[in-house]
């Protein structure tokens, strides 16, 4: 979004005007949606997290800095209700599809495929998709969290960076990580030889 047009959103929205926050909701929802519903894995949850983030932006947005960069502030609150609800579930349903792509065109597959990956060939879409969640689940909480921005968030590595406020080499150091135990988690428990 144009900065100046991000801008005049964010100034209506703060000055309480209706049709800032729509605009903002208009702009980002979609993603927002789409973080929530593969960190939950429930179109439910999603739509709940979605009303929660412009709920905390109605409270919060006197607290952003327009400095800063709106689309990493507002998915750091994403980020933070993404944890808190995973923190009170009892049971975590993930789900992720085998198609989304990031800003670059990498689905998360490919991102995790060796050279050869003859067990996609042994197991349909959905058992590879279900290989893939429960490979997801094996992560820790932020390397978890990155990769889902990563890719379902699209967000870039520097603006996860800013969401986590850590150095970009961390997450880029975290995320390489994740990809590898992913593939390797996949390549142990599917019989995959690359």
């Amino acid at each position: 979004m144009d900065p100046e047009k991000l801008r005049a959103i964010i100034h209506a929205a703060g000055s309480g005007r209706e049709h800032g926050y729509r605009e903002i909701l208009t702009s980002y929802g979609p993603r927002l949606y789409g973080y929530f519903y593969r960190a939950t894995g429930s179109r439910h949850d999603a739509e709940d997290l979605v009303g929660e983030v412009m709920l905390r932006l109605v409270r919060r947005l006197g607290d952003y800095d327009e400095q800063g960069r709106f689309e990493p502030w507002l998915f750091s609150i994403a980020a933070n209700l993404v944890r808190d609800r995973i923190r009170r579930a009892t049971t975590r349903p993930a789900s992720a599809s085998l198609d989304a792509e990031s800003s670059d065109g990498a689905s998360l597959v490919d991102s995790v495929r060796g050279p050869r990956w003859p067990v996609e060939a042994g197991l349909d879409r959905a058992d590879l998709s279900e290989a893939l969640n429960a490979a997801l689940d094996k992560l820790d909480a932020p390397a978890r969290g990155m990769v889902l921005l990563r890719y379902f968030g699209q967000m870039s590595f520097k603006e996860i960076a800013e969401v986590f406020q850590c150095p970009l080499g961390t997450v880029l150091a975290k995320v390489h990580r994740a990809l590898k135990a992913l593939r390797v988690t996949l390549e142990r428990d599917y019989g995959a030889d690359t």
